[in-house]
């Protein structure tokens, strides 16, 4: 072969290996050409943000297609009935949600009977009720669907006979452990309310218990709350991780009350996200950072909790009599990692490792994104083991690049 051809060839091979390089080395761009998929084919889950984290399952909950159970009930005036309520639909029966949410029906009586405000200051009895959580059309003044889709309403009502009744629902699993949850939701109605996306954990059992025990130090929670009182303006949002008082009064530390971005209220529909991960709780809305805070952040497995609320108290205010509030919900999504035995069919490969999810971009091929997706709810793939491919590859490809680099200089 004539010196001149094997230049060219050796150029040629080098130029192709180089290319090869690149593509198989970026295995996270964002340059939304990445294919969309499924949870099966995913091995991890990679967020954007302040700073990247890997988790191990998805779960993604569409409340906008839903029109063979829309079922807007009306408020039951009975305390004890609210709780003894059926489901609004049998949506809520089904494996998608029942598997994974427990709507509740507990009051809060016996803590207003312990007359204690360092734990509860209500002064209206709660109850919660699955008659509050319901399927309905989006108004007809949406200014994204014209009507035509569908939410998930979480409602809470002061009523005539004295007691408000609210709205909650909570995750089964009571085992993640760190995790990045999003919704897209608006709050609506009356003043004295509040809508809250957050995450939780008891006091371990045998504290909080005794009257020396301090309740509230031993809670682990990070929360997203919007209050409709009267002295909180539309625009903002209350963050913190709790508690944010002790004995000696507010923690500054804890809390930061926020201004949503762009002109935004919460009565529009707005994506919320937050982010737990070790060390501190962080909060989005539209993509765009809103705060974070490191001050005892959650440290242990815990379970999601959405709820819509009032009794009475500092923290919620009062509603009118016969008035209403409500929490609605186009979508719930969540990426987590869990200590759960048997997550079922959690996404990611439907694993159920304990503890091993701490750190999931361990030994994780298929890497996968939601917040790049061009479809909420289904995530792309970012990496499907290319980077290892890459890495094993450099060996022979730097002997080739030697090879060439000797025959063009020759």
């Amino acid at each position: 072969m004539a010196k001149d051809s094997v230049r060219h060839l050796a150029a040629v091979l080098a130029a192709a290996a180089l290319v090869a390089v690149a593509r198989g080395g970026n295995s996270n761009n964002n340059n939304n050409n990445n294919p969309l998929t499924t949870d099966s084919d995913c091995q991890c889950y990679k967020t954007n943000g302040t700073a990247a984290s890997y988790f191990s399952h998805h779960r993604f909950f569409d409340f906008g297609s839903l029109h063979r159970y829309v079922n807007v009930t009306k408020p039951i005036d009975d305390f004890r009935a609210n709780a003894e309520a059926p489901p609004t639909s049998s949506y809520f029966l089904r494996p998608e949600f029942a598997d994974t949410w427990d709507i509740q029906r507990w009051d809060n009586t016996e803590l207003m009977a312990l007359n204690d405000e360092t734990i509860n200051d209500a002064t209206i009895k709660m109850v919660n009720s699955p008659n509050n959580i319901y399927i309905e059309h989006d108004d007809d003044d949406d200014d994204d669907d014209d009507g035509q889709a569908t939410h998930l309403t979480l409602r809470t009502v002061r009523h005539a006979a004295g007691f408000q009744s609210a709205a909650e629902i909570e995750s089964l699993s009571k085992g993640f452990r760190y995790l990045s949850v999003r919704m897209r939701a608006r709050t609506r109605g009356a003043r004295g309310a509040v809508t809250a996306m957050f995450t939780y954990r008891d006091p371990p059992p045998g504290q909080g218990q005794g009257p020396d025990d301090d309740y509230v130090a031993q809670t682990q929670e990070a929360d997203l709350e919007i209050l409709t009182r009267e002295d909180e303006p539309p625009t903002r949002v209350q963050y913190t991780n709790q508690p944010s008082w002790d004995e000696a009064g507010d923690i500054p530390e804890a809390t930061r009350n926020v201004t949503l971005p762009r002109g935004r209220r919460w009565t529009d529909w707005v994506d919320y996200r937050m982010d737990w991960t070790p060390g501190s709780s962080t909060w989005y809305v539209d993509g765009q950072p809103a705060a974070r805070i490191t001050f005892q952040a959650p440290r242990d497995p815990l379970q999601v909790i959405f709820n819509a609320w009032s009794d009475g108290g500092t923290w919620s205010g009062r509603m009118p009599v016969g008035a209403e509030a409500f929490l609605q919900i186009k979508w719930i999504e969540i990426v987590y990692n869990t200590t759960d035995k048997h997550p079922g069919s959690s996404g990611g490969g439907g694993k159920a490792k304990e503890e091993e999810d701490a750190e999931p971009e361990a030994g994780c091929r298929k890497v996968c994104s939601i917040d790049e997706t061009s479809r909420i709810g289904t995530p792309v793939l970012l990496s499907a083991g290319t980077s290892a491919v890459a890495v094993s590859a450099l060996p022979w490809l730097s002997a080739l690049l030697t090879v060439c680099a000797c025959f063009m200089l020759c």
